[in-house]
């Protein structure tokens, strides 16, 4: 028996849906049994978010016919790409103020297990899935997929990197929303976006996103600073 394969429109949706039931889950469980949602919790269901969202881009992968990595050796559109992420890194850590914070910040401290072993496997996991699990995913959510569905229905047929007031806005703002760190989280959303405008290519946006979140990793393994994860 075949099994269906997705729509383009659900292939850029499903890796974002299936990472933020996980957030879902998390809400739900802390509001059945709260005393279930402790640090170590939240450690352990990190492997099986990132799992689930690798195997959805895995399945999805054909459909995003819009990401070229060739398109990565264009050295001028890669050189701005790192260095706007380097530059949204720096802003990210020094944003984390009461008033450009939402909600609760759930830390990811490997330090919650005293195996050595089990606290090397989690660093390892939480840094591959946060470099290169969710630049993918939410790249061809954010960018190959609602920046221009915003544009157009037909959202195949917007050439990457085109935007309209609304959809540049409106884009920024969500993106910042889905993060604890919302200030930072709108100036990163507005840096990829532009980034989406300069290059016009999908591949460099995900380069972006992932030097950004690989240097907000060593930033945290170095400082211990687990709040940023």
């Amino acid at each position: 028996m075949s099994i269906t394969q997705p729509s383009p429109l659900a292939a850029r949706v499903a890796p974002f849906a299936v990472y933020m039931s996980f957030l879902l889950l998390v809400e739900l469980v802390e509001m059945a049994a709260p005393d279930l949602v402790t640090p170590r919790f939240t450690a352990m269901l990190y492997p099986a978010k990132a799992a689930a969202t690798a195997i959805a881009l895995v399945w999805c992968y054909r459909l995003y016919t819009d990401l070229n990595w060739r398109e990565l050796l264009r050295p001028v559109h890669t050189a701005t790409s790192v260095a706007t992420a380097i530059a949204v890194y720096v802003l990210w850590v020094n944003l984390d103020l009461p008033f450009a914070t939402m909600g609760e910040q759930t830390s990811y401290d490997p330090a919650v297990f005293h195996s050595p072993a089990a606290q090397t496997t989690l660093i390892v996991i939480r840094v591959l899935g946060a470099a290169l699990v969710v630049p993918i995913m939410e790249e061809v959510f954010w960018r190959s997929f609602l920046c221009r569905y915003l544009v157009k229905n037909d959202f195949l047929s917007v050439r990457p990197g085109t935007f309209t007031l609304f959809s540049f806005a409106a884009t920024t703002v969500l993106f910042g929303l889905e993060h604890h760190y919302w200030l930072a989280g709108m100036i990163a959303g507005a840096a990829f976006n532009l980034v989406y405008r300069f290059s016009g290519s999908l591949a460099q946006c995900v380069l972006c996103h992932a030097v950004c979140n690989a240097a907000l990793a060593a930033h945290v393994l170095v400082t211990r600073q687990w709040h940023f994860w």
